[in-house]
């Protein structure tokens, strides 16, 4: 099985131990190159800077992307790693030598994680011994050679203190690499990981109008997550601001055959509503190529029945 280390900024590291995050943006300055050292699920380390030649934490893979800073900012806030916009945004412009009159919205690569963990300064990790001093993005390692398994074996070992949740999933993936097992273990997603996988998955444009204009997009439950609807795909849409708001107080929603309704309720309540009835009946402008995630015919009828003022 095969995990990569990511090398990183001490004070990245440090701001986000302290904040201790469910989910983090692992951001990448360039926005050029795709991240396919590692497949979904696997484990991901962080390497401090020289002369800090540490393992210091890490998370596990969720998926690579690509995205404007504004965005990244607006799904992980301060998950990515500072305290504030300005602070996020300048330190890009930093290590891409531009500023934001020249870069307003510069595009970077996102190398988002699930269940991130931090060691403390006792339980750091010499770097293996095969590590050179070159290396400035990060490097990837197999259990099945004797460092990458020995390095894995120590990971599993610090967890130990911190999670047990973590430990469990690197046993029971350790395992499956080992007996040849086809159990898939997904570990858990957060908010900010939800909005990206939708927004994606719709191509980046409205489920319902086809709006491409990004900053006015909303990752959508179908269900929501104060109800239990799962940060899943298939329990999202991504839906225009207006749209979203009408959604969610169920003056539209979309039945299983994945065709747009529209309350008689909006011109009882408001007077008008024009421009939303031109969609009733109509199929989705957009949905996601990926079965697994168009709406879930489950989540659909919730809404249907829970939600929308028929």
């Amino acid at each position: 099985m095969k995990f990569y280390i990511g090398v990183t900024d001490y004070n990245w590291f440090r701001y986000l131990a302290n904040e201790q995050p469910d989910e983090l943006n692992f951001w990448q300055p360039g926005g050029r190159q795709s991240f396919k050292a590692i497949q979904a699920d696997d484990l991901f380390l962080f390497k401090l800077h020289s002369p800090n030649n540490f393992i210091v934490g890490g998370g596990f893979f969720v998926r690579h992307s690509f995205l404007p800073v504004s965005l990244s900012w607006e799904a992980f806030g301060n998950k990515n790693g500072t305290s504030d916009y300005l602070s996020f945004r300048n330190a890009i412009h930093k290590y891409r030598k531009s500023d934001f009159r020249s870069e307003p919205d510069p595009t970077i690569g996102c190398i988002i994680l699930s269940m991130p963990f931090f060691f403390d300064k006792k339980d750091w990790i010499p770097v293996p011994e095969d590590w050179k001093p070159n290396i400035v993005q990060g490097k990837t390692y197999d259990t099945d050679t004797e460092i990458g398994h020995l390095l894995y074996s120590q990971v599993q070992t610090k967890l130990h203190r911190y999670s047990l949740n973590h430990t469990e999933i690197l046993m029971e993936k350790n395992e499956a690499n080992r007996y040849g097992s086809e159990q898939i273990i997904h570990p858990r997603i957060g908010q900010g990981t939800f909005k990206i996988m939708v927004t994606e998955a719709y191509h980046r444009r409205c489920a319902i109008t086809g709006e491409k204009t990004l900053p006015v997009l909303e990752a959508a439950h179908i269900k929501p997550y104060s109800q239990n609807g799962p940060h899943m795909t298939s329990n999202g849409l991504l839906l225009r601001k207006d749209i979203h708001t009408l959604f969610d107080r169920g003056y539209i929603t979309i039945n299983a055959d994945l065709h747009i309704e529209v309350s008689k309720r909006i011109k009882e309540d408001y007077g008008n509503g024009r421009e939303y009835y031109a969609f009733h009946g109509k199929s989705l402008a957009e949905v996601p190529d990926n079965i697994n995630e168009k709406p879930s015919i489950q989540y659909l009828r919730w809404h249907n029945e829970n939600v929308y003022l028929a």
